[in-house]
């Protein structure tokens, strides 16, 4: 049994080409601060789902979303000049919450410390 699928290799290729075109094609100033955390690919290679964080606040969220959500074309263009792939996939951009959850919850943790 192979310990990595062909999803999992095609979504760390993508992710690897993804950060080169947000970091040299993209100008969009509300994509400016966006890290891709991970990609999660369906076992057809159809649909790619990229999670990403960001710098700012609750609105730099937001403004974040449209502006993946307006430059999504331009990306999966340039994602299939890039990547020799037969399909390629629909690209959903999904804030990542584990890094907050895990910031929220160190909160916690260290509240219960000076408590006790």
């Amino acid at each position: 049994m192979k310990p990595y699928t062909r999803a999992d290799r095609v979504s760390g290729l993508i992710q690897e080409t993804l950060a080169d075109i947000l970091r040299k094609s993209i100008k969009d100033p509300r994509l400016a601060s966006v890290l891709i955390t991970k990609i999660r690919m369906t076992a057809d290679l159809k649909l790619a789902k990229i999670y990403y964080v960001t710098a700012g606040q609750v609105a730099d969220r937001e403004s974040t979303a449209e502006g993946f959500k307006k430059a999504s074309g331009f990306i999966r263009r340039a994602l299939g000049k890039e990547l020799d792939l037969r399909y390629i996939p629909d690209l959903h951009f999904l804030y990542d919450a584990s890094i907050d959850y895990g910031i929220h919850m160190n909160q916690i943790l260290s509240q219960l410390d000076h408590e006790s």
